[in-house]
Order: structure tokens, then C-alpha cells, then sequence
């Protein structure tokens, strides 16, 4: 029987701590006693576990030794703010795909309002993937960063394959770009960093900003996407071919 699967709210070396909702739902859904066994991410190691205590807001376990865990895929996705609710989705999705992070971009054409309330969102984005991964069964959390502007952005981003996902690139394919990452060699970055656009699309200055930064504009196909569709669809692409990376 497969064990649930939990992350822990605080954790020393031997224990580990589950609090607020998850706790309650535990103890009083779940009907969780001492003695019961469960897979508990803390401080980025996966362990199995028992509980040793139970109350209505905290569950108490002790981690009985380290577990094999696969690691996030190195993709990191750069993503322009758009409609809450789909961003929502679309965070939680690649959450579960296994981006190891995602960098809300504010976007010369994202929505004024949503840039200004973004900022206050961050912490709601940061709860579904932590409620994505522990459905999932990830064995860690992507990094989910503070909304920034694309500049600042990107001079801050490691090395990576870098791959900007354009509405006006019509002759190379993302499995192209990645094909042709592949054939590299074997001491360039393993990483890569996926951009997708806010409705209505990159502005040529941000065009210009992105060449200038080595990234290398990509198609998805001839249809056009909601960023959502493109962000999924650019991260499973990815997934896919670089299995072997």
C-alpha cells in the first residue's frame, strides 16, 4: 500500500511537524493515530515516518530513516502574470510536472492591476504548489519567486539553455531547440529556462531584452496558445526530450 505523502511545517532532525489545515485535515479526516506511517518531505530530504502524536493542530512525526527520491526537473519557468485564476492553474500544473522553479514576471502588457496585486498573491502561489507537490508526490518544492520585472530577471538568472517561446517565430520548433541543446557539448549547462508571454505578447523591447540576454525565440505550433496552454505544453515538451540530457 503506497503511504501518503506530507510536508512538514517545521522539522528538527529527528522529527518532523505538520500544523494548520493539514494537521486538521490529518487528525480529524484522516483519523490519523500514533504509530501510522507516512513519507514526509522535510528540509528538502524525503523520509519515512511515524506519527507520534496527534492534537486538533499539530501532528508530530518521527522520521525513522532518509528515503531514494528523484529530483525536480531542471526547468525553470519564466512566467508572465495573467489572469489569476489561470495562473493558478497553470502554477499547479507545473508543479506537478516538476518544474524546479517558476519567476512571475511583470510584463510590459500584463495588466496594470494585476501587476499591482500580484505582490499579494505570492503566498497563495506558494500554497498550491506546496498542496500540488504533496499530491503529486514530489519529493521537494519548486521555488515559486517574488514577481519581478523582466529586466531585473533576467540578468539575475543562472546559465541555462535559454528558450523564449514567440507567437513571431514560425520556423524553429521547441523540440528543435532542445534537440540542437542536446547536441552540445557535454560541459554546457544542463539547465533550461522556458519564457512564456502575458496575453497580447512580448513587446519588441522585451524581444530586444531577451536577445541581448542569448535566449533563443522557439514555436509551439501555428496555433495560438493562452499562456497557460503554452506553459504546459512547453514544459512536458521539455520533459520529454531531455530525459537523457
Amino acid at each position: 500500500m503506497t503511504r501518503r505523502r506530507w510536508i512538514a511545517d517545521s522539522f528538527t532532525n529527528t522529527t518532523a511537524t505538520l500544523t494548520g489545515v493539514n494537521a486538521e485535515h490529518l487528525a480529524h479526516v484522516l483519523r490519523a493515530q500514533p504509530g501510522m506511517e507516512a513519507d514526509v518531505l522535510a528540509g528538502g530530504y524525503l523520509f519515512h515516518a511515524v506519527i507520534t502524536s496527534v492534537s486538533r493542530d499539530e501532528v508530530v512525526f518521527e522520521l525513522k530513516h532518509e528515503l531514494e527520491a528523484d529530483a525536480a526537473l531542471p526547468i525553470t519557468l519564466l512566467l508572465s502574470i495573467f489572469k489569476f485564476d489561470r495562473m493558478e492553474w497553470a502554477i499547479e500544473k507545473a508543479t506537478e510536472l516538476g518544474v524546479a522553479r517558476i519567476t512571475p514576471i511583470n510584463a510590459r502588457r500584463t495588466e496594470k492591476h494585476l501587476v499591482q496585486a500580484a505582490a499579494k498573491r505570492v503566498e497563495r502561489w506558494r500554497r498550491i504548489a506546496q498542496e500540488a507537490a504533496q499530491q503529486s508526490r514530489r519529493s521537494d518544492l519548486p521555488v515559486i519567486d517574488d514577481p519581478t520585472p523582466l529586466a531585473g530577471s533576467l540578468v539575475s538568472l543562472p546559465p541555462a539553455h535559454r528558450i523564449l517561446l514567440a507567437e513571431n517565430e514560425q520556423n524553429i520548433s521547441l523540440r528543435t531547440r532542445i534537440e540542437k541543446a542536446q547536441g552540445l557539448p557535454s560541459e554546457t549547462p544542463s539547465a533550461f529556462q522556458l519564457a512564456i508571454g502575458p496575453e497580447g505578447g512580448w513587446t519588441n523591447e522585451e524581444l530586444a531584452l531577451f536577445e541581448k540576454h542569448n535566449w533563443q525565440s522557439a514555436s509551439l505550433g501555428s496555433t495560438i496558445l493562452r499562456a497557460e496552454t503554452a506553459a504546459i505544453a512547453a514544459i512536458s515538451i521539455t520533459a520529454a526530450l531531455i530525459s537523457d540530457l
